[in-house]
């Protein structure tokens, strides 16, 4: 490394390599600890295992809690160094973890089910004995239906896994917003939607792998359904499938991959502090609004300037950005630890040179889970004879469709609160949004296989950046997650920062 930096300054001084790409080389290889000897074999060692331990503590507590990191990184430890119970120790960590955070009322869930408690009027149920109830049938009902889908692969549920529990989410999201279900009926259904919802995603990718060739054993596919890492409803990671092909599968390589788990730790910290830091400077110091005070204001006959709308919309995606990359970086710095060798959830969505581009970019795992179960199967089923029209249609079921429905099914407790159709009708905004988005990727995707690049000059790279980003900024107002506002609402706030109202 020494050399190749002294041969750089060489071609430096001989004016082949300008002083800044000799400033950015160093500063890279300065910081590539997962390149250099001396860390791989520190980091196999015990005093170095310890030391990332301790790192990885103080860079997921602020965040995940003590108990949840302890436990997280514990466990990852714990399998990385006895790789013959793996399986065991996995298993052990995540189904430890749901049942704690269940009884310490550390998700959702709990918050959901009280809800719905308070909406029914029936105070002598437990959130937690309700929760924990049927987070335990839940996994039994699990263990069935992987053994019956190993055991029945032609079947439908085994064909069509999705499609089969959407129709049960469905018809079940249906069946608690009818009037005939009421009280303690009501409350306890819930209950059981909200922990199935959860899962909802990682069982269909368990149900994918279990008619894989050489599918991973029970255990192990148990042990990752919602795995320790990944607290959320999507899969970071995917199956066990996907996981035990990124294994590490030596000291050495597993080194590598603990390092680079710290790396994106700390990258994960530093986006967090730069969020934080926007706030403070932008929102604290500069009294700028949030962007649904700002849409208030204008639909209360007193807005603020066009720039001030325009520079709190450039905030808001700005912070709703490093809030996606800051989670995903701490999921799978986790999942590093633990050994498995996965891409990043979010790498430089700012050098997007298209649409395409920037799905893929901004948000891998969730795009994965979109290509999966929604492009995928599309593509191999509809306009074989059209390869344009078979690419852009794929594209939309997975940018559209598959996008609305994820999001739809994760605001579960707005379908619990209003039922399905008033939550269909309040979520107006993101379908918009998500048919936009999937006619932009849709038509990227189609300009990509027919070799319709960018160049690679500068000026064009200024203007790929212009528009990708312009897009994703406009688009932004109709896709912020809430929904206090309805589309008309959204489209005239955006068309006075246009100026064209």
């Amino acid at each position: 490394m020494t050399e190749s930096i002294s041969s750089l300054a060489a071609q430096s001084v001989a004016g082949k390599v300008n002083k800044k790409e000799l400033l950015s080389y160093s500063l890279r290889n300065l910081l590539a600890i997962d390149e250099r000897v001396f860390f791989i074999r520190l980091a196999q060692k015990p005093a170095g295992k310890l030391l990332v331990t301790i790192i990885a503590m103080l860079t997921t507590v602020p965040h995940l809690g003590y108990w949840y990191s302890a436990l997280a990184i514990f466990g990852a430890m714990l399998a990385v160094n006895y790789t013959k119970v793996r399986a065991l120790i996995l298993f052990v960590m995540t189904w430890s973890i749901a049942l704690i955070a269940d009884g310490l009322g550390d998700v959702d869930i709990l918050e959901n089910i009280s809800h719905v408690i308070n909406q029914e009027q029936q105070s002598g149920l437990s959130t937690a004995v309700l929760a924990l109830s049927f987070l335990t049938l839940f996994f039994f009902i699990s263990v069935f239906i992987l053994h019956y889908v190993r055991k029945v692969p032609h079947s439908l549920f085994a064909r069509h896994p999705l499609i089969s529990l959407l129709t049960v989410e469905l018809f079940l999201c249906v069946l608690g917003s009818q009037d005939l279900v009421k009280g303690e009926l009501r409350v306890i259904l819930w209950a059981g939607i909200f922990t199935f919802t959860t899962y909802l995603w990682f069982l269909s990718y368990a149900i994918v792998d279990q008619r894989s060739p050489n599918p991973p054993k029970q255990l192990l596919q148990m042990a990752v359904l919602r795995s320790f890492w990944s607290p959320s409803y999507l899969p970071f990671g995917k199956g066990a499938k996907y996981l035990q092909k990124h294994l590490s599968k030596t000291d050495y390589e597993l080194a590598i991959t603990q390092l680079k788990a710290i790396k994106l730790l700390i990258w994960a910290n530093v986006l967090h502090g730069i969020s934080m830091l926007l706030a403070w400077v932008f929102m604290d110091q500069l009294l700028l609004p949030s962007l649904s005070e700002a849409i208030d204001l204008f639909l209360k006959g007193n807005p603020q300037s066009r720039f001030v709308n325009l520079a709190t919309l450039i905030l808001s995606t700005a912070r709703y950005s490093l809030n996606i990359a800051f989670w995903a970086g701490l999921f799978i710095g986790i999942a590093r630890l633990a050994g498995y060798r996965l891409p990043r959830g979010c790498w430089r969505p700012l050098e997007s040179r298209n649409l395409m581009e920037y799905f893929n970019r901004s948000h891998y795992y969730f795009k994965e889970l979109l290509v999966d179960f929604f492009f995928f199967p599309t593509f191999f089923r509809f306009f074989r004879n059209h390869p344009r029209i078979r690419t852009f249609f794929a594209t939309f079921m997975a940018a559209g469709v598959g996008n609305a429905i994820w999001h739809f099914f994760r605001d579960i407790d707005m379908i619990a609160t209003y039922g399905v159709i008033n939550a269909l009708n309040s979520f107006d905004s993101y379908i918009f949004y998500s048919i936009v988005l999937a006619i932009g990727v849709g038509i990227s995707q189609v300009r990509s296989t027919t070799e319709i690049r960018p160049a690679l000059t500068i000026s064009s790279r200024i203007y790929s950046f212009s528009i990708v980003w312009t897009f994703v900024v406009c688009m932004h107002i109709f896709s912020d997650g809430s929904r206090n506002h309805s589309l008309s609402e959204r489209l005239f706030f955006l068309g006075s920062i246009l100026g064209v109202v």
